[in-house]
């Protein structure tokens, strides 16, 4: 039975015993950059991979740098420490979510990124699916407009900065849908709560441009990869307008926790025939594999733990 541990302030330690002062600066005012990390347990190797592990470590330093974060490792060492820690937590036989942070450790009242303690912890848990991907999502616009760059930057994964998706998501599942699409203040689509949309129009993939607000997606930069290599299908990021929605053939997000997840219907109009159509379908099947070692030609990606 696993007994998780947590990496806190330079050392590992029980992950119940993993806490901070109220006083922390990112606790009071949203101050930290995040990486959401899946690992997958193969069964048949007996061995748990870490999907593309030094890659979201590489996007956190980048998000660091935006948000004035100094870490003293690498992308390279903070991959070792969350192996180490998953090590530790020995959790064979189970799917693990990872949850590394960079914050603003020190204490005290003022709203500001420098001058600041800077640190980082990172815990992992036993996880399975954050969004049934099993069957079709219905979607609705959401009536909170997306966060811009030039206000919270969207390129760095910042902490405070979701508090606009909890917002999002909240309103499109008390009112009855799955997941909720941000258009930006530009009128455009940018992505979903916490995830990269895509569309499928005249048998092409497309997916809001990265200047449409959106997060650079490593999901998102998988799937492409897969399409083209592996069904031949090229993907256009472009602007995506919201009357799309209704008349494409195929929708869906994704994201490290939503892996794949299609959509059947956006503001109760079906998109296609109402059901998950064939390239979300198939590229759903590609992924799965991959993530979880099967497809040896990915294993590139992987990274065995034990």
């Amino acid at each position: 039975m696993s007994k998780p541990v947590a990496y806190l302030e330079g050392k590992f330690v029980p992950l119940e015993d993993a806490k901070i002062s109220i006083m922390t600066h990112a606790f009071l005012y949203g101050t930290a950059c995040f990486e959401g990390i899946r690992a997958y347990w193969n069964e048949d190797d007996k061995q748990l991979y870490v999907f593309r592990l030094l890659e979201h470590f590489q996007r956190m330093k980048n998000s660091t740098k935006i948000t004035r974060i100094f870490l003293n490792q690498s992308a390279e060492e903070l991959s070792e420490i969350t192996l180490e820690l998953l090590r530790k937590s020995d959790f064979r036989g189970n799917d693990v979510y990872i949850r590394p942070v960079a914050y603003k450790s020190g204490l005290g009242i003022g709203v500001k990124l420098t001058g600041i303690e800077n640190n980082f912890c990172c815990f992992a848990t036993a996880y399975g699916k954050y969004i049934d991907t099993s069957k079709g999502l219905n979607v609705a616009v959401s009536s909170w407009a997306h966060v811009e760059d030039n206000c919270i930057p969207m390129r760095a994964k910042v902490n405070g900065a979701y508090i606009n998706a909890a917002y999002a998501k909240s309103e499109a599942v008390d009112n009855g849908y799955d997941e909720a699409i941000f258009m930006n203040r530009d009128g455009h689509v940018s992505e979903g709560s916490a995830e990269n949309f895509f569309m499928v129009r005249g048998g092409k993939l497309i997916t809001p441009s990265v200047s449409s607000h959106i997060l650079e997606g490593i999901t998102r930069a998988t799937l492409m990869q897969l399409a083209k290599d592996e069904m031949g299908i090229e993907c256009v990021e472009r602007v995506v307008d919201r009357s799309e929605l209704y008349i494409c053939e195929e929708a869906f997000i994704c994201g490290t926790g939503a892996e794949l997840a299609p959509i059947v219907s956006v503001d109760r109009v079906p998109v296609g025939d109402g059901k998950v159509g064939p390239i979300a379908k198939k590229l759903q099947s590609l992924y799965y594999d991959v993530v979880r070692g099967k497809d040896k030609k990915y294993m590139k990606w992987c990274t065995p733990v034990f």
